[in-house]
């Protein structure tokens, strides 16, 4: 890294968090080149196609939050029972 990148990260490190978490997307941002439109194409479908699915009634959502603390009882079960060997 030269003085100058060094100099840049230490002015940008002391910013409050929200002006480093909006200075992190932009830069990540402009390192996607290109985007591939096929693939944008695509899962504009599966949006399209799972909430058309969710209006139907046709699958049942749960709420985020339960969804996250589902995940994690399993990740702690996991945790403990890897652990123990």
């Amino acid at each position: 890294m030269t003085s100058t990148q060094n100099k840049l990260a230490f002015e940008i490190l002391a910013l409050p968090g929200s002006a480093r978490a909006y200075l992190a997307h932009q830069l990540i941002h402009s390192l996607e080149e290109r985007v591939d439109e096929g693939a944008e194409r695509e899962w504009l479908h599966e949006i399209d196609r799972r909430t058309s699915q969710i209006r139907q009634g046709k699958v049942n959502c749960k709420e985020s939050q339960k969804s996250v603390d589902s995940i994690r009882k399993k990740l702690h079960v996991l945790r403990r029972s890897s652990s123990l060997r």
